[in-house]
């Protein structure tokens, strides 16, 4: 088969349910992360009204005792979590709004070095909630600038929308200090004006005006037939209906098509169906991964097939597309594949964010994200930290986005190509 050959030549990497989740942005409209690195405060805000102060208790309380009595680790990674809540539960208490709180609260999960660990606000809640349905939107999906709390890189402009009209363009910044203009802690409303303070990819402020509107939103799964015996299945996250989707895509389909697995930007969901995806690729009953609790106990996952309605896994040549943003289930999935050497993984390397979390609810509609299990490959192979490696190397640059190219892509088609009897013949005729 041409992915044994290719493989040879490379050779000469909801609420409580089990999910394999980590987002340090949501995206969709405008986005926030959920465990973005940040210093504290510089300067005391407005004292909090009393109703404010006891709503800061309750959602501080429940989150440090939360993490206390449900982390994955009962050692929390070493770290003194009464001495943090001695320094945080002060700076929580005095927040006047969600920014702050929700920033003093991500500062103290940011102890535990582990993306999973995050709270958003409720209006991050609401969107999510919200983000397979129509609902007011501007059309921007934004990435937390590692480097720097209050900055957001725009990643995409979603075409016909309100952003896209103003001229808004990919690699722009929107900055969020709090001193002026809408911040993602705030809802988006339909008629209600955003005023975005923004920076565009030469550098220069582009002061921004939008007016939100009720927009369809954007199918969870895509799938593209228009490149010959070319599948490219875009997987936005492991969302419910994700096998069964898939499994509808792969049936009937010709053994001479490859199939491209697209997972960049992705950043996890439920546990089942990235079992599900990998039952249309691999036989049932082959371990694929084990957790372990938070007790100690040991669980091998075992691939279930639940591919849609297939009765066994397709044998077509299969690619899987990743990038920094690939996180958690979008992060194991490759890695199963790869290991099992059933699918050659093209991009680069993933974010290192691969344990079990659940979610719950917070008093004020807010969300925390919190790991409760441990994941290693069936290899043993921990990627907490590490990542996926991929086999191919291939990046996308801002410029190739602002441009519509996609290098990656276009490597992950290369990889399954047969290689061609012209070029092997020039190749042996060519002087040394």
């Amino acid at each position: 088969m041409i992915f044994r050959r290719l493989f040879e030549r490379l050779a000469v990497s909801a609420a409580m349910s089990l999910a394999l989740f980590a987002a340090p942005a949501f995206a969709g409209d405008p986005a926030i992360p959920s465990a973005a690195p940040s210093p504290a405060p510089a300067s005391a805000p407005a004292a909090p009204s009393r109703d404010r102060i006891r709503m800061n208790q309750r959602v501080f309380d429940q989150v440090w005792n939360e993490v206390r009595r449900e982390y994955y680790d009962p050692h929390l990674h070493g770290v003194d979590w009464s001495a943090a809540r001695r320094t945080w539960r002060p700076v929580a208490l005095a927040a006047p709004d969600d920014r702050m709180l929700y920033r003093s609260l991500r500062e103290m999960l940011n102890l535990l070095d582990d993306d999973h660990a995050g709270a958003a606000p409720p209006a991050v809640a609401r969107r999510q909630d919200q983000l397979r349905a129509p609902r007011a939107a501007v059309g921007l999906s934004l990435r937390a600038d590692r480097d720097n709390q209050d900055s957001y890189l725009v990643e995409q402009v979603r075409e016909g929308s309100p952003a896209d009209e103003a001229g808004v363009g990919v690699g722009w910044r929107l900055i969020t200090d709090g001193a002026t203009g809408w911040t993602p802690e705030q809802d988006v409303v339909e008629g209600r004006p955003l005023v975005l303070t923004m920076i565009d990819a030469e550098g220069a402020a582009r002061p921004t005006i939008l007016n939100p509107r009720v927009m369809e939103p954007r199918p969870a799964f895509v799938a593209d037939r228009t490149r010959p015996n070319v599948l490219v299945l875009r997987v936005e996250g492991f969302e419910q209906g994700l096998g069964r989707w898939m499994g509808q895509q792969l049936a009937d389909l010709a053994p001479e098509t490859d199939v491209v697995l697209d997972l960049r930007g992705n950043p996890g969901g439920r546990l089942m169906e990235a079992d599900a995806v990998l039952s249309c690729f691999l036989p049932t009953n082959r371990a694929w991964a084990t957790r372990t609790s938070r007790n100690g106990r040991r669980i091998e996952l075992k691939t279930a097939g639940g591919c849609g309605g297939l009765t066994g896994p397709v044998a077509n040549d299969v690619a899987v597309l990743v990038d920094d943003q690939s996180r958690s289930a979008a992060e194991l999935t490759p890695a199963a594949l790869q290991e099992a050497r059933r699918a050659v993984v093209v991009g680069v390397p993933t974010a290192g964010a691969v344990l079990i979390s659940q979610e719950t609810r917070l008093p004020d509609g807010g969300r925390l994200t919190l790991s409760r299990a441990d994941f290693v490959t069936s290899g043993g192979v921990r990627l907490e930290k590490l990542g996926v490696t991929p086999d191919v190397a291939a990046a996308v640059t801002p410029q190739d986005r602002r441009a519509g190219r996609d290098p990656a892509l276009e490597a992950a088609v290369a990889a399954l190509a047969p290689p061609r009897p012209d070029r092997a013949q020039a190749a042996i005729a060519a002087p040394l």
